[in-house]
């Protein structure tokens, strides 16, 4: 299953772990948007990682997943970025 996660993270420190984390699951779409396949068990142990970085108080964090159809309809344009954890940092 392919899960789209999407993040608003608060703080910088917080907001390295969380991109940390979600480069561990998946690929990087844009600066705060990970695109991962991942089967429903391993997206359980990620998101329950995710959860335990985040401060639900001051940052979101969101996931959709895609279904087949839904992954099979995706078009992008372009050359796709990536960017390090660290690069991220500075986004913020």
């Amino acid at each position: 299953m392919c899960y789209l996660i999407v993040y608003d993270i608060a703080s910088p420190k917080r907001l390295a772990r969380v991109a940390k984390a979600c480069l561990d699951a998946g690929f990087r779409v844009q600066k705060s948007v990970f695109e991962c396949s991942l089967s429903p068990e391993r997206f359980e142990r990620v998101w329950h990682r995710l959860l335990t970085l985040i401060d639900p108080n001051e940052d979101a964090l969101t996931a959709y997943p895609l279904c087949h159809a839904c992954q099979s309809a995706i078009r992008s344009a372009g050359l796709p970025r990536t960017l390090t954890p660290q690069q991220a940092l500075y986004l913020f």
